[in-house]
Formats: structure tokens, C-alpha cells, sequence
């Protein structure tokens, strides 16, 4: 089942972008598997970044103020952890 027909789950993706990165990082995969893996990690990195950007939009929506719910940008580096 090609991953375009599985239901996509983000943390499931960053484990497996994580191993992806690891088997490449090692160096002794064959030229073929590391351009298979290659694709693989440069799809699920897109669809991470759809995903993050549809996450951000809903942020965006949810922020609440004393009026009501507005919309807000966010800010990344005030969300980034040290």
C-alpha cells in the first residue's frame, strides 16, 4: 500500500523521517534503497509541512480574546522551546 493511500498520521511521520534520516546518515545502504528512501523522507517531509501549516491556520482561528475568537498570527519563535 503506497503511503498516499494510508491514513496519514503526523507522529507516525517524524518516527519515520527519523529512522530515514538515520539509515542514510549511516552511509553503508545500497545507491538504490538510499534514493527509495530519499523520495520517501521528501514526501513525508511535504506532508508534514501541509500538515503544520494547516495547524497554524487553525491557531490562527482559535485564538480568543475578550471580544471573542479572533484571528491572530502566530508566532513561532514565541512558541519555539529553549
Amino acid at each position: 500500500m503506497a503511503l498516499a493511500e494510508k491514513k496519514f498520521v503526523f507522529e507516525t511521520a517524524m518516527k519515520r523521517l527519523e529512522t530515514i534520516v538515520k539509515t542514510l546518515e549511516q552511509g553503508d545502504a545500497p545507491l538504490d534503497k538510499s534514493l527509495s528512501l530519499f523520495e520517501e523522507g521528501t514526501e513525508l517531509i511535504r506532508k508534514c509541512g501541509q500538515t503544520l501549516d494547516a495547524a497554524e491556520q487553525k491557531l490562527r482561528l482559535l485564538v480568543q480574546t475578550p471580544e471573542g475568537p479572533q484571528t491572530a498570527a502566530f508566532d513561532r519563535e514565541e512558541g519555539a522551546q529553549d
